[in-house]
């Protein structure tokens, strides 16, 4: 019993010594980790612009205010490459969250989500391939803000 709370007492010890080692750690850097924006690069096609612009305006920004509500999302909008060379993206599509959702918690909003949209999965998936007659997703980034730390 006395080797037991030994090896218990030194398990402690170097558990709050990682704990403390990190802190101090994350301490040195100038930085620390903030929101995380999604961000799509959209190539539209010629004579497509307007109506993905009609459907962001309608469908994505609907989508985007209800995750809003539900605070899956803190904010959302839509950035035109003004000056965009050959193989650039026309628009960029960012979403702001203050977190990453788990597993789990990503199933129980795809399911909210579902249910209120009134549409199955398939319904939504054609109708999102139906997009690719008047644009192209060219990529998508996941960015994390860093904030100085002053």
């Amino acid at each position: 019993m006395n080797s037991m709370k030994k090896t218990l007492c030194a398990l402690l010890l170097l558990l709050a010594s990682v704990t403390f080692t990190s802190s101090v750690f994350a301490q040195d850097w100038p930085m620390s980790g903030g929101d995380y924006w999604e961000v799509a690069a959209i190539d539209t096609k010629d004579g497509g612009g307007l109506k993905y612009q009609r459907w962001l305006a309608d469908e994505w920004r609907k989508n985007n205010e209800f995750a809003k509500s539900k605070g899956w999302i803190k904010d959302y909008f839509v950035l035109e490459n003004v000056h965009n060379r050959k193989g650039e993206a026309d628009l960029y599509l960012v979403r702001v969250m203050e977190n990453l959702s788990s597993g789990p918690e990503g199933e129980k909003r795809a399911k909210e989500f579902v249910e209120w949209k009134k549409k199955t999965a398939d319904q939504m998936a054609a109708e999102s391939g139906n997009r690719a007659e008047y644009r192209e997703v060219m990529s998508s980034s996941l960015l994390q803000v860093l904030n100085f730390r002053d």
